[in-house]
C-alpha cells in the first residue's frame, strides 16, 4: 500500500492490472493526492467496509479477481458507504455501463482512457461530494437555488445535497448519475423523454440503436418516488419511446 503523509484526499484505487495501477498511483501522488492499492477485490470490500478513513473518491476497475467492480459497488451502497465511485471499464456497451450506474457507481470512464480526462472526473466528483458536506456552526448556509430544489407530491429532491426526502421524511441517498437523471426528467415535467437522449445527454452514452438497459435502473427510481413502484404515478413508461415524469399523479 502507498501512502503520503499529508492531509490531503485518499484516493483508494482497486486494479489489478499492476503496470497500471503503478502509473496510475505515479501520477494520483504527483497532483498531491494520498493512495491506497487494492488488487483483490474481496479484500478491497471487507476494507472499504471497516475502513474508518476519509475516502476522497475511488478508483474502481470493473474486472477483478475474488468479487468484481459490479459487485464491490453494490455493496458499498448496501451498507450505506456513500464514497464517491469511479468505475474503469474495458466493457463499453452501454449495457456494461448501465450495469455499473445501476449498482451504485458514480461516475464511469472507458479503459483505455486519457489521465488527464480521468483526473478531471476525479476532481469533479470529490466537489460534488463535498458540497454534502454540512456547514461551520458559525456560519449559516446561504439559501439553496431553486434549481437544487424539487419538490412533489410530498416529496422533496435535494440535488445539491444529493437526496431525497420522502413523505415522512425518510431520507433516500442519491448516486450523482440518479441526481442527474431525476433533474433530467423533472426539468422536462410533463414531456415524453426518450431512451435515447438519457443515455446521450445525462450517461454520454452514444449508440446508434436504443437499448431497453435503462429499464432496470428506473425501477429502482421508482422505489424512491412512488407510493407504489409496481403502479407508477410520477415516472411513467411510455412503450417504445422512453419515460414521461408528472409532478402530480393522473387521473
Amino acid at each position: 500500500m502507498e501512502f503520503m503523509d499529508s492531509p490531503a484526499p485518499l484516493i483508494v484505487l482497486v486494479e489489478d492490472e499492476d503496470h497500471l495501477a503503478q502509473g496510475l498511483i505515479f501520477n494520483l501522488q504527483a497532483e498531491g493526492y494520498r493512495t491506497r492499492h487494492e488488487a483483490d477485490g474481496e479484500a478491497a470490500l471487507t476494507w472499504l467496509l471497516e475502513t474508518t478513513e476519509n475516502i476522497g473518491a475511488i478508483l474502481l476497475d470493473v474486472m477483478l479477481p475474488g468479487k468484481d467492480g459490479f459487485e464491490i459497488v453494490a455493496a458499498l451502497r448496501e451498507h450505506e458507504r456513500y464514497f464517491p465511485v469511479l468505475m474503469l471499464t474495458a466493457r463499453s456497451r452501454p449495457e456494461d455501463v448501465l450495469e455499473g450506474l445501476n449498482a451504485g457507481a458514480d461516475d464511469y470512464l472507458p479503459k483505455p482512457f486519457d489521465l488527464s480526462l480521468l483526473l478531471v472526473r476525479l476532481k469533479t466528483l470529490m466537489r460534488r461530494a463535498s458540497w454534502q458536506l454540512p456547514a461551520p456552526a458559525a456560519a449559516p448556509p446561504p439559501p439553496k437555488p431553486s434549481q437544487d430544489h424539487y419538490d412533489f407530491n410530498g416529496r422533496s429532491i435535494h440535488f445539491d445535497t444529493l437526496e431525497l426526502q420522502g413523505p415522512e421524511g425518510k431520507i433516500t441517498h442519491l448516486t450523482v448519475m440518479e441526481a442527474d437523471l431525476l433533474r433530467y426528467l423533472t426539468d422536462r415535467e410533463g414531456a415524453i423523454v426518450p431512451r435515447k437522449d438519457i443515455l446521450e445527454q445525462v450517461w454520454r452514452v452514444h449508440e446508434d440503436t436504443d437499448t431497453r438497459a435503462i429499464d432496470n435502473f428506473i425501477v429502482r427510481l421508482r422505489r424512491y418516488i412512488e407510493d407504489d413502484p409496481s403502479a407508477p404515478a410520477h415516472l411513467l413508461t411510455v412503450r417504445g419511446v422512453g419515460y414521461r415524469f408528472m409532478a402530480a399523479p393522473q387521473g
